[in-house]
């Protein structure tokens, strides 16, 4: 039996993907929790095999809580619950330990695959979200760390420092809060940095910043 712990905030979600695992006579959902903290809590005490872990939640996000649950169960996978407007962040968790991503709105089949994948030790992304991230690799990467630096400095030192921690994953929030900014200026700055350095998207500007060396 799979042991699962369902982390999100939204009831809807946790009561979709529960109905959608219970399909599988091998799966149980053994607790489910709103927040990160909860759901640190309830991993302590129930010791699933996988947790599903929603990224947008309030008091502690799936990011800030991915860590403290590989130091709470050591050995527990985690799968992260995406959309689509979140892949910025999946090489931040990807690099905190997170094991795969599945899709909210994904087939049902692939719900349980992806479950069933991370609990036997392999690393599962949804098929959706490993193309686009090929296709941001393969098409938008820049090959040399030199023409990265170079583009980079035609940066303010302001919109550097947003772009490093861009780089790192942060929301435009969490930025704010470390340069003691307003959210609204961080955005400026954001919106500054993607149309000097012609990129589309905070993805392909995240990876921009690691080419340039501006990240750990």
């Amino acid at each position: 039996m799979i042991r699962v712990l369902l982390v999100d905030d939204e009831a809807v979600v946790r009561a979709g993907v529960r109905a959608i695992l219970g399909t599988d006579p091998e799966i149980e959902v053994v607790a489910e929790a709103g927040d990160g903290h909860e759901a640190v809590d309830l991993a302590r005490r129930h010791r699933p095999d996988v947790v599903l872990l929603d990224i947008r939640m309030p008091r502690l996000d799936g990011l800030a809580a991915l860590p403290e649950l590989r130091r709470a169960v050591p050995g527990v996978a985690v799968a992260v619950l995406t959309t689509f407007d979140e892949d910025e962040f999946v090489v931040r968790a990807l690099g905190d330990g997170a094991n795969g991503f599945l899709l909210k709105a994904a087939d049902p089949r692939e719900l349980i695959i992806g479950v069933r994948a991370v609990a036997e030790g392999a690393a599962y992304l949804s098929p959706r979200i490993a193309q686009r991230l090929v296709a941001e690799l393969r098409g938008d990467r820049l090959s040399r760390p030199d023409a990265a630096r170079s583009r980079v400095s035609a940066l303010t030192a302001r919109e550097r420092e947003v772009l490093a921690l861009l780089g790192e994953g942060l929301p435009n929030q969490a930025i704010a809060r470390r340069l003691t900014l307003s959210e609204g200026t961080v955005k400026a700055h954001v919106s500054a940095i993607l149309q000097t350095l012609e990129v589309g998207n905070r993805t392909q500007a995240a990876i921009l910043a690691h080419e340039a060396g501006l990240t750990r």
